[in-house]
Formats: structure tokens, C-alpha cells, sequence
């Protein structure tokens, strides 16, 4: 098997840990929401960013947004340097959703760590960090 299928394989497997997780937890949010909701920075950021950032269009990052606002996650504010535009950030209920995934992000990182070992573990994650140098574009 290639190594992108490897790494997605384990990456659908935390997804649906942390869906699941939030589900429980009284949080209706698809994957394709926090998706958008991941990519938030603290002070807020543009529609038109997070669909980049997502790799979505902007009317499909508008209609998330739009699902994750009913739900009471993020919020629309004006934007400091721009009057004219809007930044989406997260609500206070949005800030605590993050944190319940972060705690479940970690449970499952122990997890994994336990099974690899802390040497395995170490040698994973930063070959991965290094990959992000030639993969990430917002690095």
C-alpha cells in the first residue's frame, strides 16, 4: 500500500474517533464542517480564505459556515481591517467544541503512542513534520 493511503487510513480513523466523540457530547457537526471550523484562526478569518484553506468553493464554505452558525459554533463579526468585510470566528460553544476534540485528538495520540512506542512514535512524527515542509502550502 502507498504511503498517502497509510496516512489517510489513519487519519479517517481519528476523524471518526473525534466525530463520534463530538456527537456524544451533543455537538452536531459533520467532518466536512469541522473541516472549516479547524482552519478558524482565533481572531477570526474570511469566508473567502477558509474555502481556500479547505479547498473548497466559496459557496460550499459559505453553506458550512452557515450549518456551523445554526449550531451555534461560529459567529460572523465585522473585520477590523476592513469594514466592508466579515470574519467568521469561533463562538464561545465553538471554542469548547475544539477543546473536547483536541482532548479526544490526544486520547487517540496516546493511544497510537502506545502501540508504536515512544521511539516509533518520535521517528513518525517527525518524518511528518518534515513532509509538511514540501506539503503544506500554509506552513
Amino acid at each position: 500500500m502507498d504511503l498517502a493511503t497509510l496516512m489517510f487510513v489513519s487519519y479517517r480513523a481519528m476523524d471518526e474517533r473525534v466525530r463520534q466523540a463530538m456527537q456524544d457530547a451533543g455537538y452536531d457537526v459533520t467532518v466536512a464542517q469541522s473541516r472549516i471550523a479547524q482552519r478558524i484562526a482565533d481572531e477570526g478569518t474570511r469566508l473567502t480564505e477558509l474555502a481556500d484553506r479547505a479547498q473548497v468553493t466559496k459557496q460550499t464554505a459559505s453553506l458550512l459556515v452557515a450549518a456551523l452558525e445554526r449550531e451555534g459554533l461560529v459567529e460572523r463579526v465585522p473585520d477590523p481591517a476592513d469594514g466592508r468585510a466579515r470574519l467568521i470566528r469561533l463562538s464561545e460553544r465553538g471554542r469548547e467544541a475544539g477543546e473536547r476534540a483536541r482532548e479526544v485528538v490526544m486520547g487517540v495520540e496516546r493511544e497510537w503512542a502506545e502501540h508504536l512506542g515512544p521511539e516509533l512514535t518520535d521517528q513518525l512524527r517527525e518524518a511528518l513534520v518534515r513532509l509538511r515542509e514540501v506539503t503544506d502550502p500554509y506552513a
